[in-house]
């Protein structure tokens, strides 16, 4: 089975159209279609419907892909397991992140380890941290550094490496800081931005009102907490942002008895061989672990 017309069938798969599927393999549509026809052809059953311009999997189709997967995964694992074997720290590695911790955590690390492996090609993709989630299972990515899942996947190790607690904040001059204490239920009658309901730091909130039998009253959502920041900041919503994020444009509202946290940290598939270079990298977020002012 042709390895490229596979990546093509995935590509397709993935991005729901050829032409997509073309601009991320960086090949013209007739030369995604060659690929695919020749894998039907190979098969001998149809992969895809193509209904004017939409592309969805066939039975064989969906009954492929996992095994495309499977069978990239197997080549790439072989790949590494022998490249390791030379005791080597280069070739590529693709390091998953969000955006908070990319831009406020990892700097100096990225720095540090460019420094001290010059040969490895750092590929960093920038994303909320549950698509890096789906990046890890699917192989396309071999770790991630990430805000952690409240429950991981089975076939993911989780690893804590930064404690990140989280206050609430409105503007300085709003009302709920302005009038004296507040509660979680005062709260809950002002408007708030929050976090995509995606996100993992949403269900962490999300829960402590909850249990409180309290629904806040969101009027916004993102998932780019430098986005919240402002809104926060020009008075439109409260929110909950990451302490580290705090200065003189917003305000903490102190809420005696509740104490947000999540952790950050990084994730790895439990079934893939991991290249020198990965093993490097984590070397690199062990040694914070037990840095003053890493938990707290």
């Amino acid at each position: 089975m042709d390895l490229a017309n596979l990546n093509a069938f995935i590509a397709i798969a993935e991005t729901g159209s050829f032409s997509g599927a073309g601009e991320r393999l960086h090949l013209t549509q007739p030369a995604i279609s060659k690929r695919i026809a020749g894998l039907e052809q190979q098969l001998k059953v149809r992969l895809f419907d193509r209904l004017g311009r939409e592309v969805g999997l066939t039975e064989a189709g969906r009954a492929l892909l996992p095994r495309a997967y499977q069978i990239l995964n197997v080549l790439d694992d072989t790949r590494r397991a022998l490249t390791n074997l030379t005791g080597e720290v280069s070739g590529r590695l693709t390091l998953a992140t969000s955006h908070h911790i990319g831009l406020h955590r990892l700097p100096p690390l990225l720095r540090e380890f460019t420094r001290r492996y010059p040969q490895v090609a750092l590929d960093i993709q920038f994303l909320d941290s549950e698509v890096a989630y789906e990046e890890i299972l699917h192989g396309r990515a071999e770790l991630a550094v990430i805000t952690l899942a409240p429950e991981p996947h089975a076939l993911v190790k989780a690893t804590p490496v930064w404690d990140d607690p989280l206050d609430f904040v409105v503007a300085p001059e709003h009302s709920l800081i302005s009038n004296g204490p507040v509660t979680l239920a005062d709260i809950a009658l002002h408007p708030a931005v929050f976090p995509g309901g995606n996100t993992f730091t949403h269900h962490i909130v999300q829960r402590l009102f909850e249990a409180q039998g309290l629904t806040p009253n969101i009027a916004m959502s993102t998932n780019y907490l430098e986005t919240i920041k402002m809104m926060v900041s020009i008075g439109l919503a409260w929110s909950v942002l990451p302490r580290t994020m705090l200065d003189e444009q917003v305000a903490r509202i102190p809420l005696p008895g509740i104490q947000l946290t999540r952790e950050l940290g990084y994730i790895l598939h439990t079934e893939r061989t991991l290249s020198n270079a990965a093993r490097a990298f984590m070397a690199l977020l062990d040694a914070q672990i037990d840095l003053p002012g890493t938990h707290g």
